[in-house]
Order: C-alpha cells, then structure tokens, then sequence
C-alpha cells in the first residue's frame, strides 16, 4: 500500500484485532493486483492469527468487503457491504500455516458478494453443495454466518463494520437451520462447538440426542425463520385440459429442495406464514388460508394452503421423481424432477431423485 493512502478503515481492523492478539504478528496474504484492475482475488487480503483458547485453531479475518480507504459509498452508517468475515479452523499442533483452501474459500465469498451483490447477515447459510474444502473427506457441505463471538461491531470513520464469522456445518444442520433457525442450531451446538470453530473431521451434531431433542422442539413450538428460499430448480408451466388430461398447470420443483420445501411447509403454513421460492424465472409463493387456491401472474404464482392440504403435500414432497396431485387443488400438479450436482468444472458428481 502507498503509504501516503488513506488507509482508516484498514488501521481499525487493525487495532481490534491487536486487542485480541495483542503484538503477535499475523500471516497476511495480500492481493497483488486488485480486483476492479482485472486481478483475480477481489479481497484485498487477509490475515490469519493463532489462538490456542477454547481449542488450537487458526483465526481468519477478511480486508476487503468494508471501505478500507477513503468512503466512496453514501451509506454514512455503514462501511462498504457493513461486515469483513472470519472463519475459524481447528489447527494441529505441527501446523505452522494456515491451509490454502480456507484462503481460497473466502476469496470465493468476496466473489461471491461482489459478482452478485447479495451480502450476508448473521442467521444467513450458504448451501455448498459439496464439501466446503474440495476433495476432503469431511460431511461439511454447507456454510452458515453468526457474529464472531469474540469480535463486536466496531464504528471507523467510513462507517459501521460487523465481523461475520463463516461456519461449517452439514447438510442436516443445513436442514435444521432452514425448518427452524441459523441461530437457535448454533447455540444448541455450542457445548460441542466452542467460538463456533470448524472441524473437518466432525459428525453431524444433530446425531447428539439433546441437540437434536433441542432441535425438533424449537421446530414445533417456534416453526421457521426462513420465509423465502431460493430454487435453482423452479418453473411454472401452464398448459390445456384435455379429454385424458386433468392438469392444466404443473409446478416443477428440483429432487434435490423437495424435501425441505416439504418440511418448511410444516414450518411455515401450519404456522399462519407464507413461504417464497425464488426461481430464476418464476417466484411461487405459498401463504396460509382457509380455503386452498391458486392465483397465476406471469411471473409470480401464489398457492393458497389450508392445514389439511399444507401438511398432505409436505408428507408427499420427497426428494425422488414423482408427480403430486391434490384433490383441494385441482387442476394443478407438482412435478418433482431428478437434480444433477455438478462440480467446480461442470461434471455431474452426484444424481438427486
């Protein structure tokens, strides 16, 4: 960095992490060339400390989602996206550097942000679908983001900064989350899960019974937070009846999400709250009423559900091909279609339904 820059938003990173770590000097990887400049790392760089309390592990935090320089947003509250993330990693007691394929993940995030502008809030999760370090034998396949527990929200000159710790977490905690909440499964986990460090050598936690006693209570009594989901595998077709057809519309839904669709139904519904999935041409939106019915727009569908109906089609959206009938919705069918999972580089690594 030019040392003439103004560099205020870097230097209060700084200081709160000295206050953690006092004078021990972090590994830092910088971006050489920055990302509006055609570089391929849109972070500008992050550190990684060492910390043996509660257990040893390394300490990850972002430069890069915050104005680190001079403020260039209108938002006078916030800095840049408002938060710089941290991911903490079990570390062995011969590991002298932290592994490349943590760096590699939040640079993937600062991709993910910038390309798309979506930012994470805690209670947020990230579905992976695979594991969170390619190639890894490990059952941790998604990310879920709560505040850093050692890291309060700081104020610096170009606004409010948050620290959002990434954690991994399996594709039933995943579930857990979404029919329930991000922060109830993490805070039942945290007996297990000290300052929410990840492992990736871990079982599921939910295969502890208390936590998932735990679990299923919040489920039933409070129902879910998540009021909108996005399905990459959503479409809306319309078309006649005819002499041997009864359907005139169909709702084609992904293997891969109609399993938990059907349990956040239960969540949702049974609870007087609607549910939108987000598609990326169609958004279908499921809400809670007396009497079941559907409305069509161009690109918007809503399904009106009583309890009767809302729990007969979550018993029946499993994650396998199958067609849906309703008699309360006639007229409509719910096509549920094999989901192919594909790696980094486009090959099918795994066939849902």
């Amino acid at each position: 960095m030019n040392e003439e820059a103004n560099t205020t938003g870097w230097d209060a990173i700084d200081r709160e992490m000295s206050r953690l770590y006092g004078d021990q000097e972090p590994k830092h990887y910088g971006t050489i060339l920055p990302y509006s400049l055609g570089g391929q790392d849109p972070l500008d760089g992050i550190s990684v400390y060492k910390s043996d309390e509660p257990a040893p592990h390394w300490h990850f935090v972002t430069y890069g989602f915050t104005e680190l320089y001079d403020k260039e947003s209108d938002n006078a509250e916030e800095s840049g996206y408002g938060f710089e993330l941290t991911f903490r990693l079990t570390r062995g007691e011969e590991e002298e550097e932290p592994p490349a394929w943590a760096l590699n993940l939040l640079q993937n995030m600062g991709r993910y942000v910038f390309n798309s502008g979506n930012i994470f809030r805690s209670g947020d999760y990230l579905d992976a679908n695979g594991p969170i370090c390619l190639g890894a034998d490990t059952l941790l396949t998604a990310l879920a983001f709560a505040e850093d527990p050692e890291l309060p929200a700081i104020d610096t000159p170009n606004g409010q900064v948050q620290f959002l710790q990434m954690v991994g977490i399996t594709r039933d905690e995943l579930e857990a989350m979404q029919t329930w909440n991000t922060l109830g499964v993490l805070s039942v986990c945290l007996d297990h899960m000290p300052h929410y460090i990840t492992d990736l050598s871990r079982a599921s936690h939910l295969d502890i019974p208390a936590i998932s006693e735990a679990v299923q209570k919040g489920m039933q009594e409070e129902g879910s937070n998540t009021g909108f989901l996005y399905v990459d595998q959503l479409a809306w077709e319309t078309g006649k009846k005819g002499w041997f057809s009864k359907t005139s519309s169909t709702l084609k839904l992904g293997a891969k999400q109609a399993g938990i669709i059907g349990k956040l139904l239960q969540g949702r519904i049974l609870k007087g709250k609607s549910l939108t999935l987000i598609g990326p041409e169609i958004r279908v939106v499921f809400e809670a009423g007396e009497k079941p019915g559907c409305e069509a727009g161009e690109d918007e569908v809503r399904l009106t559900l009583d309890e009767v109906t809302a729990g007969d089609l979550s018993r029946k959206l499993l994650p396998k091909e199958s067609v849906i009938e309703l008699s309360a919705l006639p007229g409509i069918a719910i096509q549920i279609v094999k989901t192919q999972i594909k790696d980094n580089e486009g090959n099918v690594v795994e066939v849902i339904g």
